[in-house]
C-alpha cells in the first residue's frame, strides 16, 4: 500500500517556513545541477524569496547565455518556416515571449546590483569590510547615482519638450 499524497498547503509559522524555503531551495538547485550533469542539458533557475532576495543558478556558466541562446532558437525557427504567414504567426506568438525573457533578464540583473550594494551598506559589520571593499562599494553607488540623475534629466527634458509642444499648439 502506498502513501497517500497530502495537499500541499501555505505554512502559517514564519521561521518554519524560511527554513522549508532553504531547504527545498537548495534542493531544487541540486536537482537542476544534477540534470544538467546527467543528461548534458543547460539549465536556467530563477527563484525569488518573499524578502525579494534573489538565487539563481545557471549551468552554461550565465543566464544570459541561456537565455540568448532561446532567443535565438526561436528566431531560427522562424527563419526555417515554411511559409510567410506561418513565419509570422510564429515570430508574433513568441517575440512577447522574447521581451518578457530579455525585460525579466535586465530586472533580475539590477535586482542583483542593487542586492549587492544594499548587502554591503547595510552589513552592519562594517568595521570587517576591506579598503578594496569600501572603494568597490563607493564606486558602485557613484555609478548608480550617476544613472539615477542621468535617467532624472533625461525625463526633465522629455517633460520640458513636452510642455513646450502643448504651449504651441494652444498658443
Amino acid at each position: 500500500m502506498g502513501r497517500k499524497k497530502e495537499e500541499l498547503k501555505r505554512i502559517e509559522k514564519k521561521i518554519c517556513r524560511q527554513i522549508t524555503f532553504s531547504k527545498r531551495r537548495n534542493g531544487v538547485i541540486e536537482k537542476a545541477r544534477d540534470l544538467s550533469v546527467l543528461c548534458d542539458v543547460q539549465v536556467a533557475l530563477l527563484v525569488f524569496s518573499s524578502s525579494g532576495k534573489l538565487y539563481e543558478f545557471s549551468s552554461a556558466g550565465s543566464l544570459a547565455k541561456i537565455l540568448k541562446r532561446h532567443r535565438s532558437y526561436f528566431e531560427e525557427k522562424t527563419a526555417l518556416s515554411d511559409g510567410a504567414n506561418d513565419a509570422e504567426l510564429y515570430h508574433g506568438k513568441y517575440e512577447k515571449k522574447i521581451k518578457s525573457f530579455a525585460e525579466l533578464l535586465q530586472t533580475v540583473q539590477r535586482y542583483v546590483y542593487i542586492y549587492s550594494i544594499h548587502r554591503q551598506v547595510g552589513n552592519s559589520n562594517s568595521e570587517e569590510l576591506t579598503l578594496s571593499d569600501l572603494e568597490q562599494t563607493e564606486m558602485q553607488l557613484d555609478a548608480a547615482l550617476r544613472r539615477t540623475r542621468a535617467r532624472k534629466t533625461q525625463l526633465m527634458l522629455e517633460t520640458i519638450n513636452a510642455l513646450h509642444d502643448k504651449v504651441a499648439l494652444t498658443g
